[in-house]
């Protein structure tokens, strides 16, 4: 029997910017009912092909056939129209609209040619929402008030209000927890049934064996790789088709002895309410301490806590021994406190501005002369942090938003470097990033630990809380449950923590 054609073909897709090629004879085919993944380091070309298929860019050369015709993919509209629907990782989402209003944007019901403004859409979406496991969501709330699992759901619903046949998923799973991923590979298992394709991207290799039929690996703008089985490809080929490069699953190793001296860091009874419990903690110098915990555990919020972002109800925070003004980011920040945020694209960084830029802009004073600011100081200044984390490219004057994902987080890092923070705090800091440079932020992670720092991580992905922190604090509803050595934890006790345990004393 003759295999079944696919259902989107792109062959030779190419596409170039200023100075750069972003695709190079690319071919991509996916087939009706199957999840194809799509892996690569950040800058590999996977944005630039995705947004081909979506319409919002056009090719240099090479063709898309879709159901077994030439296609023109001229717009996003166009490639709605014809079933193509894209979730991308940095949602885009009308926040002050409401759920419906987002989930019908741009094809909102109408009667005899009038847009129907009672329940029509409400109603709608409310099936939708049901559809994807989650009822609870009201389709008249402010898309938003709802948090980020929440609001991809949205996405998702308004995917799904159109006759789609494919379905792009972009990082779907990175601000999700454990229990949110197994309802996104329900909802990918439902779609598939059904005979619709899913676009998978993600940088956890895990999820590609877990939900993928087939996989294609771009580099460098090409693909080095196509039509790989998912579940049998060794994840060792994988990362080196992604790389060019063997990458051991390893983190960087701990100190032998557990880290001595007075803390840097101490946290008194903090809390807030609705959010998180009073807690206890300290961090030493060279100590990294986790916080491990499902979403809306706390985790965010008490980082933000620290650092003066929210003003807590009880306790305190002491830097060296010293307490802090609640709710005070100036005064966190002028004892040493540094915050590489969840967001860092929304909350850290500058997009537009040059790296030089970033790096300084909360060492701004060193570089005051008489009211103008000493351009060569700050450069001289922002290439030697740059150097020192050896964030790629070395040239401190390009725009922060030309880097990958893993060299914007340096950034983040070298601006706490520059000022000369105490205690790190990572929101995180992995997200968006790929497998090779992960590995390089938790080496630079611990070598600054190594020098002295203290640093107060969280994450999603439980084994990075437990590979690169000495001691985990365990979260569940807002309260610690278990603290223990790092290595004295493992995953699957983590996990049964968070969601059976109970607060410690």
């Amino acid at each position: 029997m003759a295999p079944e054609s696919p259902l989107l073909s792109m062959s030779g897709i190419t596409k170039s910017f200023p100075g750069v090629r972003a695709l190079d004879g690319v071919d991509l085919d996916v087939q009706a009912g199957e999840v194809h993944c799509l892996l690569g380091q950040n800058g590999a070309g996977k944005s630039t092909l995705i947004k081909v298929l979506a319409g919002a860019h056009q090719p240099d050369t090479g063709a898309i056939r879709w159901r077994g015709e030439d296609v023109t993919l001229r717009s996003p509209i166009a490639a709605m129209r014809l079933g193509i629907a894209t979730i991308y990782q940095e949602l885009d989402l009308v926040e002050h609209l409401s759920v419906a209003e987002n989930v019908h944007l741009g094809h909102e019901p109408t009667t005899a040619g009038f847009v129907v403004r009672s329940g029509t859409a409400k109603a709608s979406t409310a099936r939708l929402l049901k559809r994807l496991g989650h009822p609870e969501i009201d389709p008249a709330r402010l898309v938003g008030e709802l948090p980020a699992a929440q609001q991809q759901i949205v996405s998702m619903a308004r995917a799904l209000s159109h006759d789609v046949r494919l379905i792009v998923m972009d990082e779907p799973s990175a601000a999700l927890d454990p229990d949110e991923v197994d309802n996104l590979f329900r909802i990918v298992d439902d779609l598939t049934a059904d005979g619709v394709a899913v676009v998978y991207i993600s940088h956890r290799l895990e999820e590609i064996r877990r939900i993928g039929d087939r996989v294609t690996v771009l580099k460098d703008g090409r693909a080095v790789a196509g039509g790989l089985p998912a579940k049998s490809t060794p994840t060792r080929e994988v990362v080196a088709l992604m790389t060019g490069r063997d990458v051991e699953y390893v983190f960087p190793e701990r100190p032998a002895a557990a880290p001595r001296g007075e803390p840097v860091l101490t946290v008194e009874g903090l809390s807030r309410e609705g959010e998180f419990a009073p807690l206890d903690l300290q961090v030493r110098p060279g100590e990294i301490v986790g916080l491990a915990g499902l979403v809306g555990s706390g985790r965010s919020e008490i980082l933000e806590t620290i650092y003066g972002a929210r003003k807590p109800d009880t306790g305190r925070v002491l830097v060296d021994g010293r307490p802090l003004k609640p709710g005070s980011v100036r005064a966190a920040v002028r004892a040493g406190l540094g915050l590489a945020p969840e967001e860092r694209k929304a909350q850290a960084l500058l997009m537009l501005e040059s790296v030089t830029r970033n790096v300084s802009v909360s060492s701004m004073s060193r570089f005051a002369r008489a009211g103008w600011i000493d351009r060569g100081a700050e450069l001289g200044a922002a290439r030697a942090a740059v150097r020192e984390l050896s964030l790629r490219p070395d040239n401190p004057n390009v725009p922060v938003r030309t880097l990958s994902g893993g060299n914007q987080q340096k950034a983040v890092l070298a601006r706490w470097l520059l000022r000369g923070c105490r205690v790190l705090l990572l929101d995180e800091p992995t997200r968006g990033v790929d497998v090779g440079a992960r590995a390089e932020l938790y080496a630079v992670v611990r070598r600054l630990a190594d020098e002295g720092l203290a640093v107060l991580l969280v994450s999603s992905e439980v084994p990075e809380v437990l590979g690169l922190a000495d001691r985990v604090l365990v979260l569940r509803e807002g309260s610690v449950v278990h603290t223990a050595p790092a290595r004295e934890l493992d995953e699957h006790r983590v996990l049964d923590l968070v969601l059976e345990g109970s607060p410690a004393s």
